[in-house]
């Protein structure tokens, strides 16, 4: 198909700049945006991400929930004490 194009200088001057970087004509980078951008828009909605909060219960007994950092630094104190025999 035949058309003539009027492009923002924006535009043309990215289209401009892909055609230098990948040897492409003008028909060929024309075609390969147009593709892209209409791939995006035929490509299914994406279902949002959604975070299920959880109580965060259930600690054992003597665990205390505000000193969780103390807790994981003597864990690793004493994994590398038993590293080194010590």
């Amino acid at each position: 198909m035949r058309t003539t194009l009027t492009l923002e200088p924006d535009v043309a001057l990215k289209l401009k700049r892909k055609m230098a970087v990948k040897k492409l004509s003008l028909k060929a980078a024309v075609n390969q945006a147009l593709r892209a951008g209409l791939a995006v828009e035929d490509a299914p909605a994406r279902v949002p991400f959604r975070v299920v909060p959880h109580d965060g219960g259930g600690f054992l007994p003597g665990i205390d929930p505000d000193k969780l950092g103390q807790l994981a630094d003597q864990l690793e104190d004493e994994e590398i004490a038993r590293k080194l025999g010590l």
